[in-house]
């Protein structure tokens, strides 16, 4: 058990420092995740001996809910909306055209069994948002006329298509779907994902909205509880649990709910460490030493894909809609598979035992290819078809976008002999680059200008730039003890003895912003600014 531990936590810490490299080179970290557990596994240098591919497949399609909803949740669907209608059919229709073309190529060229074909094609008809989007958010990469959002919305939403596409065909291959099953089957898959996760959405919204929780967190807590459930309720009539996911994550981020900015970041936290997971185990399941043996058929795939494939399937959904040459030949190279599609050729392993090619290697490879030429590749192909935007920033299309705008928000409560009393903003003497938001009168909300007189009482959000040298500050925290000498003595003389600043006052369970004459009480915490060692008696 404790050797266990000490490797997951080895493999965790690892992950992390691969995934900051990934970001400051621009190279999905997929990759490093997947190369690491082939390092660990059967064929690498550590041995580890992992063959349980239905293990596998439920411990991954676990994690595949979190990250289906986070790629609901922290999409801004603002920025989407304009764009909506042609992800949409990109990750419905486009899904299942993919999925034929590449079924008749299988078939017709490489010679599969006809519905081993079809399941190739299912299998790795979507595509993957997560590794689209490490490039482009690493990078900050702005792309014109929208297409972003475009990206993010069909990668985020195609992965259900795809997942249905895949149990249609199994369903077929071990004989246990007719003509009206599937008809059913796919009208149960859309109609109760579809009706489940409205349902479910409304309802938490409403619950989170009019709840108050107890304590901090637990409304994160809730809202992972949701994700589960909109991916049980569903599943269990045979509705698509990842579609339902989908929708919750996407109506639950883009409404009007306490928290939701710390959410982001929980979810985000959580995705990341599934995705560490997901890709880490399949590399762990893979075995190298079959991978030349079935390179020239994902080879051959890969190839098609990129260049067939998915540009008929872009061009033909897209130029009907009016969509430019340019935003359409980039889309079309921005088709990256990855881990979904892996674990559905997981899903198909486990469920036909009668295939008669390694599609698990098979697609593991189609993913390596996709992510290591297509994916590096990406930023220079946007520059090449003319798509880069340096006035856009891609971070608009995620709900977490004022954090990574360097923006820092700060509440001041105007009272006593606050020197902003009763003056208009106008007349302030304050710097350039400082902004007035918001000023929370009682009840009310009012949206500021030169005009507007502050009052006794008001509580004025203003912005400013945030720092980013947290280097050279340094914050310690100075109790004072029932002996301290300095009880009743002011902050003034404190910081003229430890020539350092206070920052703040912890008392009590609330946060004093201290000044000169400000009295130092009993069981005060005080925050210091101390870039040395200091010693205070």
């Amino acid at each position: 058990m404790a050797l266990a531990l000490l490797i997951s936590s080895i493999v965790i810490i690892i992950c992390v420092i691969f995934n900051r490299i990934s970001n400051k080179i621009g190279i999905p970290v997929l990759i490093a995740f997947i190369g690491l557990g082939m390092l660990f596994g059967s064929d690498g240098l550590l041995k580890i001996p992992f063959e349980n591919y239905d293990f596998a497949e439920k411990i991954c399609s676990a994690a595949l809910i979190f990250i289906m909803f986070y790629g609901g949740f922290g999409t801004n669907w603002s920025e989407a909306r304009p764009v909506a209608a042609k992800s949409i059919m990109l990750s419905t229709l486009g899904v299942a055209a993919t999925a034929g073309l590449t079924g008749l190529f299988c078939f017709y060229i490489l010679g599969f069994p006809f519905l081993e074909s079809m399941l190739v094609g299912s299998v790795i008809s979507s595509t993957d948002a997560a590794s689209v989007f490490s490039i482009l958010r690493s990078k900050k990469l702005g792309l014109k006329e929208n297409t972003a959002s475009l990206l993010e919305i069909e990668s985020g939403s195609n992965d259900p298509c795809s997942y249905m596409l895949t149990a249609i065909i199994l369903s077929i291959m071990k004989g246990n779907a007719n003509g009206g099953e599937i008809v059913y089957l796919i009208f149960a898959q859309f109609a109760y994902g579809l009706i489940f996760g409205f349902a479910i959405a409304f309802a938490a919204r409403f619950f989170l909205r009019r709840f108050k929780f107890s304590t901090e967190g637990f409304d994160a807590a809730f809202v992972l509880a949701i994700a589960i459930l909109a991916y049980a309720l569903p599943s269990i009539i045979n509705g698509n649990g990842y579609l339902s996911t989908y929708i919750v994550g996407i109506i639950l981020g883009n409404s009007d709910i306490k928290n939701k900015k710390s959410m982001v970041h929980f979810f985000d936290g959580l995705t990341g460490l599934m995705q560490m997971l997901i890709f880490f185990l399949l590399g762990l399941l893979s075995l190298p030493s079959s991978l030349p043996k079935v390179f020239p058929q994902a080879l051959a795939i890969s190839l098609f894909l990129m260049l067939i494939a998915r540009p008929l399937v872009v061009f033909g959904i897209l130029t009907p809609m009016k969509c430019s040459v340019k935003q359409q030949l980039l889309v079309s190279w921005s088709g990256l598979r990855g881990a979904a599609s892996i674990v559905f050729a997981i899903m198909a392993v486990v469920t036909e035992d009668s295939l008669t090619h390694d599609i698990f290697h098979i697609v593991f490879c189609i993913v390596l290819i996709s992510i290591t030429v297509q994916g590096s590749l990406i930023p220079f192909m946007a520059k090449v078809f003319g798509m880069t935007d340096d006035s856009s920033d891609v971070l608009k299309t995620f709900n977490d976008y004022v954090e990574e705008l360097d923006i820092q928000f700060i509440k001041l409560t105007i009272k006593g002999d606050h020197p902003w009393k009763d003056k208009r903003i106008r007349e302030l003497s304050i710097p350039w680059d400082l902004l007035f938001v918001l000023i929370i009168r009682g009840d009310k909300s009012i949206i500021p200008n030169g005009k507007t007189k502050i009052k006794d009482g008001d509580i004025v959000v203003v912005s400013a730039q945030e720092y980013h040298g947290t280097d050279d500050i340094q914050f310690i925290e100075y109790k004072i003890t029932h002996s301290s000498n300095w009880i009743g003595k002011n902050i003034s003389d404190f910081a003229a003895v430890s020539k350092n600043l206070v920052i703040l006052i912890k008392r009590g369970s609330g946060v004093v912003i201290p000044r000169g004459p400000t009295p130092i009480m009993e069981n005060d915490i005080l925050v210091l600014h101390a870039p040395e060692e200091i010693k205070i008696t």
